[in-house]
């Protein structure tokens, strides 16, 4: 179900069909002082970084996962214990990107058009009107998705690969950034069902918060004493500079060499698990590390990126024999044996 303490949307979003977020102003501008170049990126992400910073407290590393996805166009899954800050996270970045910001929270008993919406008849019009479901907006956060069955979970493959919705044979596009963060529940494996692999696919990280250190936890406890923080972050871009930055991005040079390595890293995954990564992992290892190089103000990648990358980009693909290794495992073992040529 949604979360009827969310608020209100925040920002106006990208353009799009009237039906498809009835009264919601639309407007494709980008802001004159939008990003043309890396570097223009790089002051962006650091601005962005630093305000979520003021609530996520010594989380940067993670900040940054979440930036690279956005920028890379992709989805991020979170697997982590209650209480670490993973709602917040999601709203503290849509918040400062000025966009809107939906939550569902996932139960067994959801339903798929719970999430994308459904036609409502309308006894004054003789007319089906279609009312929105929480996932038309710039970021969703799909909490505790393994709590819903399988059903439910694929409402979101086609969000999530093709950014729309096909309800009763139409098809609206969903807003221009739409980015999807879900947080999966790993200590309570009874109650929870497995992600399908399609889905998991579709997810370009997973990663962890972690608890805090002792002085960061400090640092959190002195924030909440009033208000909660995430109420206090600014918006310090708008989605035109966030479309302008994924361009950008998107133009980074990738080499020949670079592009390789990343074959090459795949197929190594594909010939030592029994799952290895997709070559839908291999385009979001690079999309990732075209949207790194931009975070470091460069205009190309480099190995660096692609291994930085990796392990959050593909570990959570591969599928291993039972035993002591993991996919983390077969990734860390190919950036160790694989070389750039």
């Amino acid at each position: 179900m949604t979360d009827p303490g969310d608020p209100a949307p925040i920002g106006t979003g990208p353009a799009e069909s009237a039906d498809a977020e009835p009264g919601r102003a639309t407007t494709d501008a980008v802001a004159a002082d939008a990003p043309e170049t890396p570097a223009d990126v790089a002051a962006l992400a650091d601005r962005i970084v630093n305000e979520v910073e003021e609530v996520i407290v010594g989380k940067r590393e993670a900040v940054e996962h979440v930036l690279v996805t956005v920028l890379a166009r992709g989805h991020l899954l979170v697997e982590d214990v209650p209480g670490v800050g993973k709602t917040t996270l999601a709203k503290s970045v849509a918040r400062s990107i000025d966009g809107s910001f939906k939550r569902v929270q996932f139960t067994p008993d959801l339903l798929p058009s719970d999430v994308t919406g459904v036609n409502v008849f309308n006894r004054r019009t003789d007319e089906f009107d279609f009312q929105p479901g929480p996932v038309f907006a710039n970021v969703v956060l799909g909490d505790e998705i393994n709590r819903a069955p399988p059903k439910t979970q694929s409402s979101l493959l086609e969000a999530m690969e093709e950014n729309q919705v096909t309800t009763d044979g139409t098809t609206r596009k969903l807003p221009d950034p739409f980015c999807v963060i879900a947080t999966q529940n790993d200590v309570e494996p009874g109650q929870t069902y497995e992600l399908p692999v399609a889905e998991v696919d579709r997810f370009t990280k997973k990663i962890r918060l972690g608890y805090p250190d002792a002085e960061d936890e400090a640092a959190i406890l002195g924030r909440l004493t009033g208000d909660h923080p995430v109420d206090s972050v600014e918006p310090v871009a708008t989605i035109g500079d966030v479309r302008a930055a994924r361009r950008i991005v998107g133009e980074i040079e990738a080499s020949e060499a670079v592009r390789e390595y990343v074959a090459r890293l795949a197929v190594f995954t594909r010939r030592n698990a029994r799952l290895g990564a997709s070559p839908r992992g291999s385009l979001a290892l690079v999309r990732a590390s075209q949207a790194r190089a931009a975070l470091e103000g460069r205009e190309y990648v480099i190995p660096d990126d692609v291994q930085t990358e990796a392990p959050t980009v593909l570990s959570h693909r591969i599928r291993t024999e039972s035993g002591g290794t993991d996919g983390a495992d077969v990734v860390s073992d190919a950036l160790d044996r694989i070389r750039v040529e």
